[in-house]
This record gives structure tokens, C-alpha cells and sequence, in this order.
């Protein structure tokens, strides 16, 4: 399930002259030739009534770290799998228990923003596959669960052996089993979904970057699994944590460029103010953290530095996506100025 409110049009912007814009001559006259001269202001584009011409999103920093929080929750699944297959038992605990607790609390950032978890449930009533936040609402409810039970099953050791208890501790270690790659199986739609419903709304920049940020989202979900991974596992069993590194990382850092790149002019919101300060300093970190994870195989204070960075770089990617489309909404020129481009090249033949 995405964030609660919707946004959508406002009203058309006017074009009109500021007060104190310069003069731009022009003649009164056939052809432009002699007659009077004029003094025309140059137009600059405001909104009607100060309206903006979107309702820019009224979410705050809880749904920035809802963002972040499932991608770690699903980049942990990926990576207690990895550990669960390879025979890896400190890789696979801790990312069954990251998982946990990173989806508590998403789900915690997400119902804080609806207001009333009774909205959650309500997304249950249907199921709309043309939807992203119905298919998100039904990703959730079939991840959390899974990643629950598997983090549950970390446990069974604690139990004893004999009395009531003796059968939860055999069953549960091969419930875990299951239920461990039932999470990992939902977790790449968790992880990008997120994306799917951010360029699904009419804030410029996220909707023009629709194939980019899938792409980011699931890049920054593996890069911050794999932080996990070398955070909590031994240099012996990190190797799938370094894998997952190298792979986040490259195709989180390719999409931050393309979207810093790509758009034009709906690329700006990504370069500039708070968003091109956290999207740096995320590209920064995810090459630090790689670099980090490759030459410390032997070395555990390198491999936890570098897990730290990656989980960083998570962090800074998704707050910074986020404030580069709250931005373009605000400004009316990311709305207008393209789409007059687009009338443009439609006239012209060029679409």
C-alpha cells in the first residue's frame, strides 16, 4: 500500500510580467520597421492567485523512511535466503530478524501517516492489479507474516526440549525454512512497488523518472540488505552480502544518474537544495561501502564500516528522491515548461 493522499491538478498557471522584470524593446509597425518604440516586460511563470499549479504532497520524513524501512525489510529477506541456502546460519539470522523489524516499522511510518489503521484494512476489501497501492496493500499482508514466522523460527533454540514447548521447537526451524523463501519471493515486488506508485502520481519529477525509480528502489534495497549482512556476519560467511553489494550498488547508482541526467529539466529537482545534497552523499556512500566490502574480506572493522555506509547510502537515496519530487510540484516552471515542450515537438511532427 503507498502513502495516504492524492496528487493531483490545480488550477492552470497565468503568464504574466513581474513588477520588476526588464524591459524588452520592441517596434509598433509594419514589418517591426519604424513607428514607436515598445517596452514589454519579459513574462515569468506564476500561479493563479498564488496557487500552485499541483498540490504539492503533503507527506513528511515518515513516509521518506517508509521508503527506506521495506526496502531494508526486503534487501534482508534476499539476503536471509542467501544465507538459508549457502548454509550461512549468522547471515541468514540476521537478515530474518532485520526484516522483522524493518517491517514493523514500515508498516508503523505507513499507518502514521493514513491516521487511522482502519484505512489499511480497508485496502483489503479489493483487490485492483491496476493499482499500486492495492497490490502494494496485498504485498504487505503476504510479506509480513512470511518474514514474521521466519524471524520467529531464530528462536526455537530458547525453547525447551521437553514438556509443552518440545513440538514448537521441532516445527518451527522447518516452518522457518518455508516461510523464510516465501519473504524473499514477495520481497523484489516490496522492494520496488514503491517506485511504481511515486511515478504513477502527477509530481513531475517522479512521474517522468517512471523507469528509473524501480530501478533505484530495488538497487538501494539490495546495497542495504547486503549493509546488514556485513554489519552482523563474519568475514567467512559475508560473501553473499558482498555479492549483494556490488550488485545494489550498481544498479542504484546508475539510476540516480539517469534521473540526474536523463530528464532535462526535470532532472534539476535532483541536482540542486536538500534533494542534490542527500542523492551525492548517496553516491558517495555506495562507493565507499563497495570499495569497503571488497577489500575488507578479511578485515571485520572494514566490513562493518563499509555495511554502515551502504545503509547510509539507503538512507540518503530515498530521503533525496523524495524531497527531488516534493520540489517539482512546488515550482510551477517543472509543470509547465515541459509540458509546452511537448505541445512543441506534437505540432511540430516530432511525437
Amino acid at each position: 500500500m503507498g502513502p495516504a493522499g492524492a496528487v493531483g491538478a490545480a488550477d492552470a498557471p497565468v503568464v504574466g510580467p513581474p513588477r520588476d522584470a526588464p524591459p524588452v524593446a520592441r517596434r509598433r509597425g509594419r514589418g517591426g520597421r519604424g513607428g514607436e518604440e515598445l517596452r514589454v516586460p519579459e513574462a515569468e511563470f506564476t500561479s493563479y492567485y498564488g496557487r500552485p499549479i499541483l498540490k504539492a504532497p503533503v507527506w513528511r520524513w515518515d513516509i521518506a523512511a517508509y521508503l527506506f524501512t521495506g526496502g531494508l525489510a526486503a534487501g534482508s529477506s534476499l539476503l536471509a535466503a542467501g544465507g538459508q541456502l549457502t548454509g550461512r546460519p549468522a547471515l541468514r539470522r540476521a537478515g530474518r530478524v532485520t526484516a522483522l523489524g524493518a517491517v514493523t516499522a514500515s508498516a508503523y511510518f505507513l499507518i502514521n501517516d493514513l491516521g487511522r489503521p482502519a484505512r489499511f484494512h480497508h485496502m483489503l476489501r479489493v483487490a485492483k492489479p491496476t493499482s499500486p497501492m492495492s497490490v502494494g496493500t496485498w504485498i504487505l499482508t503476504a510479506y509480513g507474516p512470511a518474514a514474521g514466522l521466519a524471524a520467529v523460527a531464530e528462536g526455537a533454540p530458547l525453547l525447551p526440549a521437553r514438556g509443552v514447548f518440545s513440538p514448537v521447537r521441532r516445527l518451527l526451524p522447518p516452518a522457518g525454512q518455508v516461510a523464510g523463501l516465501a519473504a524473499a519471493a514477495v520481497a523484489p515486488a516490496l522492494a520496488t512497488y514503491t517506485g511504481v506508485l511515486l511515478a504513477g502520481t502527477a509530481v513531475p519529477s517522479w512521474h517522468e523518472a517512471y523507469p528509473e525509480l524501480p530501478t533505484i528502489f530495488a538497487g538501494s534495497a539490495l546495497a542495504s540488505g547486503a549493509g546488514v549482512g556485513l554489519l552482523a556476519a563474519p568475514c567467512a560467511q559475508a560473501g553473499p552480502a558482498r555479492r549483494m553489494a556490488v550488485a545494489g550498488a550498481a544498479l542504484e547508482l546508475w539510476g540516480a544518474h539517469s534521473v540526474e541526467t536523463r530528464l532535462g529539466l526535470l532532472s534539476e529537482p535532483y541536482r540542486i537544495g536538500t534533494a542534490g545534497r542527500l542523492l551525492r552523499a548517496g553516491r558517495l556512500l555506495t562507493a565507499a561501502g563497495v570499495v569497503g566490502a571488497l577489500a575488507g574480506r578479511r578485515s571485520r572493522v572494514l566490513s562493518a564500516l563499509s555495511g554502515t555506509a551502504l545503509l547510509a547510502a539507503s538512507v540518503a537515496t530515498r530521503f533525496g528522491i523524495f524531497h527531488g519530487g516534493v520540489a517539482s510540484a512546488r515550482d510551477p516552471k517543472y509543470t509547465v515548461l515541459p509540458q509546452r515542450e511537448r505541445i512543441r515537438r506534437r505540432e511540430a511532427g516530432q511525437v
